[in-house]
């Protein structure tokens, strides 16, 4: 388990995301449950983009819903600003939704077709309290301009505008109720490689004006090398390593980040030629009968008897590198988050 860190924003303490599966004519009989976030413990600090990457299916997304409680999590515990989210009011937990929002990996299905896209933008504001009909739309135009946008598109609608355009304008709603925390969903995987360039420099340079923090949830390395400042790889709804950007590219300490990272492709042939690869054998398992012992041992080369047999615990490493995996279980260990 990760410990507590002085400087986090946002913390996940023992968090665990259960959906069950129902069946029967009626579908009220529950005969089994797929556990996407199993016992996470993440820390996001204060003004740092955390990239959380992993394959399709490992529960990315449903953890970054499940820190904003959008989905409401099945056990543990969300921390916010030191609050935990849970013990909230009503009342309070809208407060602290003003501080936390979403830029999703779809800007088309996240934005209403039936409203022009300045009403789209605006209503967060007025929701919040932050301003009212009058001086709404000088604010909305000032968040177009932001994003780099002109504001005379803000009474077009949704269907009117481009994939990176419309990416923008989700990145202007989530701008609108001034938060301190965006969970960026995979927000350029949907778009084309020549606009994906544009759209994370506008989120590095916001990070930088506005003092966000962010956990920029990805598959692309490449994309989470240039954003983040540390990296999470989660697999199977489990976080299995943690380690400044620089380190975790230079050099991956668990099976499935050696993986991922040879599996992305290196424009330098000659580079490309010599590399080792480290190969995963099969398909990830299913979450509704997961593997007992390391979930990654069914797929992975150095996988030996302990694995199958015992889980690994996330354990601090040297230094801000934290890794779930038996084979450092001799390493020596060091305290702190």
């Amino acid at each position: 388990m990760a410990e507590p860190d002085d400087n986090a924003l946002v913390e996940a303490r023992n968090l665990r995301v259960e959906f069950p599966v129902l069946s029967g004519l009626l579908r009220r009989k529950q005969v089994a449950s797929v556990r996407a976030v199993d016992d996470v413990n993440l820390a996001v600090r204060r003004g740092e983009a955390l990239g959380l990457v992993g394959e399709s299916g490992c529960g990315k997304s449903t953890l970054g819903r499940a820190i904003l409680h959008l989905i409401r999590p099945t056990a543990g515990t969300v921390l916010f600003d030191g609050h935990a989210l849970d013990t909230l009011s009503e009342v309070a937990m809208r407060r602290h939704r003003r501080r936390m929002q979403m830029i999703f990996q779809d800007p088309y299905s996240s934005l209403n077709p039936r409203m022009t896209v300045g009403e789209a933008v605006a209503e967060p504001m007025l929701v919040h309290g932050l301003s009212d009909e009058g001086d709404s739309q000088e604010k909305v135009a000032d968040l177009f301009r932001t994003v780099g946008l002109d504001p005379r598109m803000m009474t077009r609608y949704p269907h009117e505008f481009s994939g990176g355009q419309r990416q923008r304008i989700g990145i202007a709603r989530a701008l609108a109720s001034e938060p301190d925390f965006i969970v960026c969903d995979e927000p350029v995987s949907a778009l084309d490689v020549s606009i994906q360039a544009q759209i994370i420099n506008l989120l590095e340079r916001l990070r930088g004006a506005l003092g966000l923090t962010y956990l920029f949830v990805a598959h692309d390395l490449a994309i989470v090398r240039h954003l983040s400042d540390r990296v999470a790889v989660m697999y199977l709804g489990q976080i299995v390593e943690i380690a400044p950007k620089d380190e975790i590219y230079a050099r991956p300490l668990h099976p499935y980040t050696q993986a991922l990272l040879s599996a992305a492709p290196i424009p330098d042939r000659a580079v490309e030629a010599r590399r080792q690869r480290t190969l995963l054998q099969g398909e990830i398992p299913s979450p509704l009968n997961p593997p007992t012992g390391c979930r990654l041992h069914p797929r992975c080369p150095k996988a030996h008897a302990t694995c199958r047999a015992v889980e690994p615990k996330l354990r601090q490493l040297d230094g801000q590198r934290w890794v779930a995996c038996h084979l450092y279980d001799d390493a020596p260990t060091t305290g702190g988050g």
